[in-house]
Order: structure tokens, then C-alpha cells, then sequence
């Protein structure tokens, strides 16, 4: 067995790994496209939704916790905090469910920092492919600007249908960048492989 095929064989798990991920960002990209949709065909509705949503989970967390601390005898824990978030828990969900619409402009912020970091890990990809001498590292990096000037965009807009077609957009854009790194990956494990060996 050559030193490159011996090189070559945790590079492809390794590549394996990426690729997974690569598809989970794919599925993600996906979700965010799906959110923006339903956010155009029912902007009014979908705010509502999201505000119950989020006071729903955050109370659920929150009874959870506190359930949690009385039957593991969480009082005789000193480090145990349960009681104390899942009582803040609690409250957050209160609120989420009373003053629902202004709970929009937290879930819009998220989303638009949400677009940012993965803008962020975009440009990272495209630097070390464009280290590896791989071509496409420039369309990857114009895609991940895009998504970082729509993350800018969402995160400091209040115009629920604009953010709706942004999503749409941000998600497009993620899964052809996704799908770009996906189809080069094995010409970058080749070449690390080759720089190793």
C-alpha cells in the first residue's frame, strides 16, 4: 500500500464527515427557505406562530426543569440550578405568549445572525479552497457575501414579507453553495492527500 493511499484513507472519512454536514447545512438552507415562504403567504400568521411556538417551548423547558430538580432532590445539590432556569424558563414563555408580535423582531434578529455565521462559515470554506488551488472558491465566496449583505439586511429590518423573500433567497443561495462544495470535495481531499504524502 503507497504512503498516499495510506494518507489517502482517514482523508475520506474525514471527507465523509464534511459531506454530512455539508448536507446538514443543505437541510437547514432548506428550512430557512420554507420559513421565508410561509412567511410571504402568511406574514400575520406566521408571527403569531412563532411567538406561541417559542412561549410553548420555553415553558415546556422550563416545567421540565423544575419538575426535575424537586424529583432528583435538586435542593441538596449546591451546584444544581434547575429550579432557577426553569423558572426564568417559565417566564420568558409567559412573555413570549402575551407579548407575541414584538417577539417577531427577537425571532427576526436571530434569523439575521443566523445568516451572518453562516455567511461567516461560508467564507471560510472559500479560503481554504481557494489555499487548496480549487476554482470554485470565488463563486462560493460571492455567494456567502450575498448571504452576509441579506443577513445585514434581516437583522436590522422590520418588513415581515421582505424578510419572508430574503430567507428565500439566503436559503437558495446556501444550498447551491452547499452543493458546489459538496461536488469538489473529493478534488480537496485528493490534493490535501497529495500535499501530505
Amino acid at each position: 500500500m503507497s504512503k498516499v493511499e495510506i494518507i489517502k484513507r482517514p482523508m475520506e472519512q474525514i471527507g465523509n464527515d464534511i459531506k454530512k454536514s455539508a448536507w446538514s447545512a443543505t437541510i437547514e438552507s432548506l428550512a430557512i427557505m420554507i420559513l421565508g415562504i410561509l412567511f410571504i403567504a402568511w406574514p400575520e400568521t406566521m408571527v403569531k406562530a412563532v411567538s406561541y411556538i417559542v412561549g410553548v417551548i420555553f415553558i415546556t423547558k422550563g416545567l421540565f426543569q423544575v419538575i426535575n430538580y424537586f424529583m432528583e432532590k435538586g435542593q441538596n445539590d449546591f451546584f444544581n440550578n434547575n429550579l432557577l432556569m426553569g423558572v426564568i424558563s417559565i417566564l420568558i414563555g409567559i412573555a413570549a405568549l402575551v407579548i407575541g408580535e414584538d417577539i417577531a423582531n427577537v425571532f427576526r434578529v436571530v434569523i439575521g445572525i443566523w445568516l451572518i455565521y453562516e455567511s461567516l462559515v461560508k467564507v471560510n470554506t472559500a479560503i481554504k479552497l481557494s489555499s487548496a488551488g480549487i476554482g470554485i472558491w470565488k463563486y462560493v465566496m460571492i455567494l456567502a457575501l450575498v448571504v452576509m449583505v441579506l443577513g445585514v439586511f434581516v437583522t436590522f429590518n422590520d418588513v415581515t414579507t421582505v424578510i419572508g423573500w430574503i430567507m428565500i433567497a439566503a436559503g437558495l443561495i446556501g444550498i447551491v453553495g452547499d452543493i458546489m462544495f459538496i461536488q469538489q470535495l473529493n478534488t480537496l481531499i485528493d490534493k490535501i492527500s497529495q500535499k501530505l504524502s
